[in-house]
């Protein structure tokens, strides 16, 4: 299926920031590229969620959403994600249903099960209980989005008496939901239970396997949606995927060599102790992500043909996001994000087809079109001759 006639662009951003930075900057850099993004037309910015680990430092993005929101005008900013086992549904509920009213309509509500297990650790929550919970709790969440009587309902993690939201959702019938998909089924399997709709990171499987089956991914939500009598949408499934770019591809792997190999190696592989994808030198890890696809790096031209590869690979899809990384110098990249903006969105969403048509109209009658701008000139020419004589 090819992909629809205007690409969304986005960002999925964690965040992450390497251990030993200013947090308090940090997250301040991460709202000015929120205000970067609005300025150069981006679709969407997904925040997450974290409580451990020292690289992922928001820890709501509901409070981060808030302050975006009054920096920006036309982006919508999603939680990437809320992971509903951490939290009472009726407080996930009116949380989101208020910043829909605060902004207006531009809020994307990101569910998942968490996926850090220090957080899951810490406040006593049972690995194995999270899928199944996040489950219970986006049912009774779309309940309390949907039905006005009163809702008691009682869980062996919640309970729920009498329970309604006091604000209804400023979206009909409901801000748009999307389940977060990494490496397990349960994503999208659930995605397909509630019709909502898919969010995933494109990660490795494993050193041999290469990037996620991402294929076999979507078939599961759609038999999923099929036995529930819902209808899942490529249009709304969301692929993320770590990018930079610069105007030439030495610049590019230059700008993020070194730092792209302290993520992979101190965060991915050190600290949430991920199967390791690259087992040479630190300042190859780059190559090696970017030769098998796992990561996009290059110029805009690589981005598109990385964009159009990820297109083969998925069947079709309808957003694309950047996983945004801290691993090159500032401005290396906002520039990144602003070739991005200028030179591959566009080949996305159909906005150069009239310039690049009219330009070729032009070129192709250049000798008659000169011509008759040259009689044109000579006439002008001679009528003044003639009336000053």
């Amino acid at each position: 299926m090819p992909l629809p006639e205007r690409l969304k662009f986005g960002i999925f951003l964690g965040p992450f920031h390497r251990v030993g930075e200013n947090p308090t900057l940090a997250i301040q850099r991460d709202l000015e590229l929120i205000e970067w993004l609005d300025h150069l037309g981006f679709d969407e910015a997904w925040i997450g969620e974290h409580h451990s680990a020292g690289w992922e430092i928001i820890s709501s993005p509901e409070v981060f959403i808030a302050a975006a929101a009054e920096r920006t005008r036309n982006i919508k900013l999603g939680t990437g994600v809320v992971s509903l086992p951490y939290h009472h549904p009726l407080m996930v509920a009116n949380r989101i249903v208020q910043l829909d009213h605060m902004t207006k309509g531009r809020i994307l509500f990101g569910v998942g099960p968490g996926a850090l297990p220090g957080d899951a650790y810490m406040m006593g929550i049972p690995h194995e209980t999270q899928r199944e919970r996040m489950d219970e709790s986006l049912t009774t969440i779309i309940r309390l989005f949907t039905e006005t009587d009163p809702i008691t309902y009682k869980s062996d993690w919640f309970e729920l008496n009498e329970g309604l939201i006091h604000l209804r959702p400023y979206t009909k019938p409901y801000m748009p939901i999307s389940v977060a998909s990494v490496q397990s089924p349960a994503g999208v399997t659930l995605a397909g239970k509630h019709g909502t709709s898919v969010l995933t990171i494109t990660v490795p499987r494993d050193p041999s396997s290469g990037p996620s089956d991402l294929m076999t991914l979507w078939d599961i939500a759609e038999e999923s949606a099929s036995k529930h009598g819902n209808k899942m949408n490529r249009d709304d499934w969301r692929l993320v995927l770590p990018v930079h770019i610069a105007e030439t591809r030495e610049e590019a792997f230059a700008d993020a060599r070194i730092g792209a190999g302290q993520y992979l190696r101190e965060y991915t592989e050190g600290t949430n102790g991920r199967k390791a994808a690259f087992d040479g030198p630190l300042d190859k890890v780059i190559d090696h992500m970017a030769d098998n696809g796992s990561w996009i790096i290059g110029t805009p031209d690589d981005c598109i043909q990385g964009i159009r590869k990820l297109e083969e690979r998925s069947g079709g899809f309808g957003a694309f996001l950047v996983q945004t990384i801290d691993w090159a110098p500032r401005e290396k990249m906002l520039k990144s994000y602003e070739l991005l903006a200028r030179y591959v969105m566009p080949q996305f969403q159909g906005s150069v087809i009239s310039t690049t048509a009219s330009n070729q109209w032009a070129a192709e009658r250049q000798e008659a079109l000169v011509s008759g701008r040259t009689r044109a000139i000579d006439r002008a020419k001679q009528v003044y001759a003639e009336r000053t004589s």
